[in-house]
């Protein structure tokens, strides 16, 4: 039944990447924003969740698999922002590179600090 779960909660990850990542490319034009916006949003909704889930609130082990394996974790997109950044140096853009990489390690930890935090409140 686990297969299952992670299947569901996987395609609607995806289909929720797909959404947002294309409303952020409507607000900013085509660049690694869209990836960003979801790397930090995918990190502050897992640090949320699974403090939740761990510290407040008991759910079935197949709703964290859903929700934190299949959602987010088809929701976020590491491998994305590695290509986009190998996109950026290639057209030499070092700046665009060095802010996209930190800028989605060092905010996506504060985003998951936060929804730790978040956690721990509900």
């Amino acid at each position: 039944m686990i297969p299952l779960y992670l299947a569901l909660g996987g395609a609607a990850g995806a289909i929720a990447r797909y959404y947002v990542q294309g409303w952020v490319a409507d607000l900013t034009g085509p660049s690694a924003w869209g990836t960003f916006a979801v790397n930090v949003a995918g990190s502050f909704a897992l640090g949320l969740f699974l403090t939740a889930t761990e510290e407040r609130i008991v759910v079935p082990s197949e709703v964290r698999v859903l929700v934190a394996v299949g959602f987010i974790g088809s929701f976020t997109t590491f491998s994305t922002l590695m290509w986009e950044s190998q996109q950026l140096l290639e057209v030499s853009d070092f700046l665009g590179f060095a802010a996209n990489l930190v800028g989605s390690l060092v905010v996506g930890l504060v985003a998951m600090y936060v929804g730790i935090l978040a956690g721990r409140l509900a």
